[in-house]
């Protein structure tokens, strides 16, 4: 085997180089490692580990690749260029007869032939993707019963309205959400051998546990309600009950449409409480408007389902400091609600700024 690029990194093989290049982005991006430790770990320069994280910020891990220059003569028109650009942005490999809502390169390459008779290798087609100022991207995963519209109504009027309730009432403003969390919530990567997955051993027991949670504006609060059983209405009012109790002020609530929100049994709950509190909600099928749903994007996927979890016992016993900690971290619940979809909370109207 010839190893001249173990002392020369000039001949370092491209797919060893995007391989480096991989598993020191995620050190820094899933581990949280610092990139300077990473620097002096992979032997590169901090300048090198930085363009790494900027290139993977902006195309994914495709743009950690090796990149080849073009050639002289590029097959690949302006107009070719242009196609591409609107085919990427205007419709889905779906259109186009292919299994997947995803572009990428194989399909992209696939379909340049179909459509131009011409054949590219998928590093040309990423040359050009950058070219155009396009980037592989984790895409956003959406209802296909989405309503844009009623979002937009939702933001524009009845947002407002809300807001100007809860400054009338001397109301802080809730959003409320639900998730279950069982002890096989399993997430997260792990170092091993190429192309040798890692095997990591799982406990067998089964069973979990549903949550209420509910975050508040402009005074950042969390509360939570662990349940051993299926949520349902009586459930639902103890945890309102439960702020209520707690909460000093009264409280102006948004959910989403789940049937034991707006059952008989809570709308009557709601009425003989008014003076404590209001419900409204949100849009259908719009669960990014929440910014409590970052409650359990935390607490279940980036910090619970990468812990050890023996049996039920020890999830609860997790569960629960997992969401006392973040009841403690005000900076990270504020985050949540600076978000692209959840920044709209803190517009303020001029009645409650």
């Amino acid at each position: 085997m010839n190893a001249d690029w173990m002392s020369d990194a000039r001949k370092i093989p491209d797919e060893v180089m995007n391989y480096i290049r991989r598993i020191a982005v995620r050190a820094v991006v899933e581990d949280k490692e610092s990139p300077e430790l990473i620097a002096k770990i992979f032997r590169i320069s901090r300048a090198s580990i930085y363009q790494w994280l900027r290139w993977y910020h902006e195309e994914g891990e495709s743009g950690l690749d090796t990149r080849k220059a073009p050639g002289a003569h590029s097959i690949i028109t302006p107009q070719i260029e242009h196609w591409l650009k609107k085919t990427i942005l205007c419709f889905t490999p779906e259109d186009y007869g292919y299994d997947t809502p995803l572009w990428t390169l194989k399909i992209l390459a696939s379909l340049l032939e179909k459509e131009f008779g011409i054949q590219v290798e998928q590093s040309t087609v990423a040359n050009h993707l950058h070219k155009i100022k396009l980037s592989c991207q984790i895409p956003q995963y959406r209802s296909s019963k989405y309503d844009p519209q009623e979002v937009e109504k939702f933001l524009d009027k009845k947002w407002p309205i809300i807001q100007r309730i809860a400054n009338k009432i001397g109301a802080d403003i809730f959003f409320e959400d639900e998730a279950g969390v069982g002890v096989m919530t399993r997430s997260g990567r792990s170092w091993g051998k190429v192309n040798s997955p890692p095997i990591v051993l799982a406990s067998d027991d089964r069973g979990g546990y549903n949550v209420l949670s509910a975050l508040s504006i402009p005074d950042t609060h969390l509360y939570f309600k662990i349940q051993d059983r299926s949520i349902a209405s009586d459930q639902y009012i103890a945890f309102l009950s439960q702020i209520m109790a707690e909460h000093p002020s009264p409280i102006v609530l948004l959910a989403d449409h789940v049937s034991f929100h707006r059952s008989k049994k809570v709308r009557q709950f709601v009425k003989d409480h008014r003076h404590q509190i209001r419900v409204f909600f949100l849009p259908k099928h719009a669960p990014q408007l929440n910014p409590d749903e970052q409650v359990w994007n935390e607490v279940k996927h980036r910090n619970l389902g990468r812990e050890p979890i023996v049996n039920k016992s020890d999830l609860k016993v997790r569960l629960i400091a997992n969401l006392e900690a973040l009841q403690q971290n005000i900076t990270r619940i504020t985050s949540f609600f600076h978000l692209k979809d959840t920044k709209y909370t803190l517009n303020l109207t001029p009645e409650t700024a």
